[in-house]
């Protein structure tokens, strides 16, 4: 029966209408995932002597162990926002002589192939190996491994429970920041007491059972979750949600463009996807710690000015690089109002601008790293607002690709509504203030660079018209191909 289910499955993918709309995107994702897996064959082959040469005097595995606790708690955050978990269509299956069990067991079994689950297999498989070689109990690395594997697995299950209760992921996101920052402060060590528990796993291969029992654990959880509603009443039932108007009448004070603005608030708060790019969003405020901690970084200004752009250009970067696919579901009904195109665009502009603005006023913890690093920021975010923002908007003009809102899918690892015109899009929003701040650092000095950035966003706001006048006009050439392209069903 799995047989069967398997070559449904592939019929169901080869056939489908955009299988070869699709082709460049996976090829642009299959070359991304060898790079990925390369990296990590890598890490893991001279992983284990990198170690051994920075700390002599520790045991490369013990100090891998003292760390895996990141490594699983980065795994869990990762993979709620960006695995895609399988779908399969069961409802044909319920009113044929197939059994309940089969049909979930094999639901179940899908998940467990995924990118995700194979990556760690290529650093540790290779440590493994390594640790073979260099004369480590054969029967202890082995234990290891397994044990590594079915935290891996164990993780999986976890995230498919996790996507049905998004308030046990906040708990656990916050716990998992709480204790991050503990780490960070002093406070508390965390890797002390995982670094611990791995190593007694180690030491004593019989303890492989206790991440074989979570696993196992998981998995029934999972079954007895989905069985439970494996039901054609259930299946068919039409849900019923409690309907709240929301005026936003706080909104009326940008006129024309106000039902603009509206909408699109409504739709974030309506919507999963557009809700969980508004949250990763909030993530690229952390961006800045990856460079700005790193003495490595400190002489490299260049790196910190693409920081510092990125820092307050979360929202516009994945919320603005979607329009006007966000809209693609009502974008007839849009284009058939009497109402100016301008005024469309003005609303997506001025929403990013207002997010830039907001993520501004957070990142103003960055004073602690100095006063250079913060005026930075506020150069990147002039250069956000007044170039960066007429960028994204031109490059939606070229995006036609629509988003079904509905679909119950990962905001980063659905493809939908994306293209490979914006990676080249991308471009000039990433090398532009690289380029605009170290031409004249290089050649004056520190100053000049951080006044040349700010000024090109103050001058792009000076000329707000000319860009959204310019803007407007290839949108309205690009009108009709855009109503057609979002028309098509996949």
């Amino acid at each position: 029966m799995f047989k069967r289910f398997v070559s449904l499955e592939w019929k169901q993918f080869s056939r489908s209408s955009y299988f070869q709309k699709g082709i460049a995107i996976k090829i642009l994702l299959a070359l991304g995932a060898l790079y990925f897996i390369g990296m990590a064959i890598f890490m893991g082959s001279v992983g284990f002597y990198g170690i051994q040469k920075a700390m002599p005097n520790n045991d490369p595995v013990e100090v891998v162990n003292n760390f895996l606790i990141y490594w699983f708690l980065a795994d869990v955050m990762l993979r709620f926002f960006m695995q895609q978990l399988p779908v399969l269509n069961i409802k044909p299956y319920m009113v044929i002589p197939v059994n309940r069990s089969t049909v979930i067991h094999f639901l179940l079994g899908k998940t467990s192939i995924s990118f995700f689950n194979f990556l760690p297999l290529f650093f540790f498989l290779p440590f493994s190996v390594v640790l073979l070689v260099e004369g480590y109990s054969v029967i202890r690395v082995v234990a290891w491994f397994f044990s590594i594997l079915f935290f891996t697995l164990s993780i999986n299950y976890l995230n498919f429970l996790l996507n049905k209760i998004n308030k046990v992921f906040y708990v656990l996101a916050v716990i998992i920041i709480g204790l991050g920052l503990l780490q960070f402060y002093g406070i508390y060590a965390i890797t002390e007491p995982a670094g611990y528990f791995f190593n007694s796993i180690y030491n004593k291969p019989y303890a492989v059972l206790i991440p074989l029992l979570l696993m196992v654990m998981l998995y029934r959880v999972n079954f007895k979750f989905i069985r439970k509603d494996f039901y054609l009443d259930g299946a068919i039932a039409k849900e019923t949600k409690e309907v709240h108007t929301q005026e936003f009448t706080w909104l009326n004070r940008f006129g024309k463009i106000a039902p603009f603005l509206k909408n699109d608030v409504r739709m974030i708060i309506r919507n999963k996807r557009p809700k969980q790019v508004l949250l990763m969003s909030f993530m690229f405020l952390f961006y800045g710690l990856i460079f700005y901690t790193q003495k490595a970084y400190q002489d490299m200004p260049a790196f910190l000015a693409f920081a510092s752009m990125f820092v307050t250009g979360g929202f516009l970067m994945s919320f603005g690089q979607l329009v006007p696919s966000w809209d693609s579901e009502y974008y007839k009904l849009l284009m058939s109002q009497n109402i100016p195109y301008r005024e469309y665009l003005k609303s997506k502009w001025l929403l990013m601008v207002f997010a830039v603005g907001v993520s501004f006023i957070l990142s103003t913890p960055y004073i602690y790293f100095g006063w250079d690093i913060f005026v930075m920021i506020a150069a990147g975010a002039l250069f956000n607002m007044g170039l960066n923002s007429f960028i994204t908007l031109y490059g939606g003009a070229l995006n036609r690709v629509p988003v079904e809102l509905n679909v119950k899918a990962k905001a980063f690892s659905n493809t939908q509504g994306f293209n490979p015109t914006q990676l080249l899009i991308a471009l000039p929003k990433i090398l532009g203030p690289i380029l605009i701040f170290y031409i004249p650092y290089k050649l004056i000095n520190f100053e000049t660079g951080i006044i040349c950035l700010a000024v090109s966003g103050i001058l792009g706001i000076v000329f707000t018209n000319f860009f959204l006048n310019h803007i407007e006009k290839v949108y309205q050439k690009q009108k009709y191909k855009t109503i057609a392209a979002f028309g098509e069903k996949k």
